[in-house]
């Protein structure tokens, strides 16, 4: 184990990302924040955060949660007023 310095921040994201990383967490019995900070980390060095099998329960929340939105949406998305 490593020992680090967790803080607490407020984060704004869409509602359907978010309702599939609650129930991704709630399925790998983890906290959202532990989970978002092990794909940034995964995601800093250019890995895949997620095994096959754990990729084909996202597949499945998405379609749970209605997430449409992909990678190319990334730096494309606007706010509703």
């Amino acid at each position: 184990m490593v020992p680090i310095t967790r803080v607490q921040t407020g984060l704004r994201i869409e509602r359907n990302t978010l309702k599939v990383l609650k129930a991704l967490a709630e399925y790998l019995d983890m906290p959202v924040g532990e989970l978002v900070e092990g794909i940034a980390l995964h995601a800093f060095e250019g890995k895949t955060p997620f095994s096959p099998e754990t990729q084909a329960k996202i597949e499945q929340l998405k379609a749970v949660y209605g997430l449409t939105l992909t990678a190319a949406h990334a730096h494309k998305l606007e706010e509703k007023q």
